[in-house]
């Protein structure tokens, strides 16, 4: 318990001491549409096709195999992911100027992980707080006025676009408290291997969630690969706006985790 807050609040006012003097949220390209090109589309149905082949062979049985555990263990799985995903959202909720954010998701995850058990209860949400929306790099790229560049499909991982790969490369080389935050020279949370684990387990999750909902939707499709980039561009876009409305999709190392909405 110890390790977690020290990862947490050394994460926590470095970015504030980064943003000092922010009194509100940063404004620069919410408001603005934005245009992303399939420069890769090729080399991207190539890899979409894999990605597929994939699912097919590993993360769609494994999902099947998971959704028969008792819900209580799923609903629990799913509390501890997303309050570790709190690691992620409050120093960006800090980069963005989302002060208030910062100061209510911090008091979630001390509640969640303290009276909560690590987060397997969400006893923040009984106590009233407000709900919770996750945010990463990407979208505090997004927020500083970098463009979304080409959208990319990644090996294994998914949709995404040259900025949201660079934001999530911050995570996995160095960027991220979730697992590389030191002390005396030694990692006192999560090494790189515990972080690819939340993430591994984090896809079966979403997976689960919507077996159905993606097999409808590729048969349904005359495009499959257009139906999911036009849904996770939608996404991305409702996310970096913080609306609440459109689609909903997510990528493996940045994903809510939701259920996908296609209407």
């Amino acid at each position: 318990m110890k390790k977690i807050f020290i990862s947490f609040f050394l994460t926590f006012f470095l970015t504030f001491a980064a943003t000092a003097g922010t009194d509100g949220e940063i404004n620069l390209t919410k408001n603005k549409p934005e245009t992303v090109k399939d420069c890769f589309e090729g080399l991207n149905r190539a890899t979409f096709s894999l990605n597929q082949g994939l699912d097919k062979a590993i993360f769609k049985p494994v999902a099947k195999a998971y959704r028969t555990l008792p819900s209580p263990v799923r609903k629990g799985t799913n509390n501890v992911l997303v309050n570790l995903s709190s690691l992620i959202t409050i120093p960006n909720n800090v980069l963005q100027g989302q002060l208030k954010t910062a100061g209510i998701n911090t008091g979630r995850f001390i509640v969640n992980t303290t009276i909560g058990i690590l987060g397997i209860f969400d006893v923040a949400t009984e106590m009233g707080f407000s709900e919770y929306e996750k945010e990463d790099y990407g979208q505090t790229l997004a927020v500083w006025g970098v463009g979304p560049g080409c959208y990319l499909v990644l090996p294994v991982l998914g949709p995404s676009t040259l900025r949201d790969t660079a934001g999530s490369f911050i995570n996995v080389m160095g960027g991220d408290p979730y697992y590389n935050v030191s002390v005396h020279g030694n990692n006192q949370y999560l090494d790189r291997s515990d972080y690819m684990l939340t993430k591994t387990i984090t896809a079966i999750d979403f997976r689960a969630k919507n077996l159905e909902t993606l097999e409808n939707l590729e048969k349904n499709s005359l495009d499959f690969y257009a139906s999911v980039k036009s849904l996770y561009l939608q996404d991305r876009q409702r996310k970096i706006k913080n609306t609440k409305t459109g689609a909903t999709i997510d990528i493996i190392y940045e994903g809510d985790w939701e259920e996908i909405e296609t209407q």
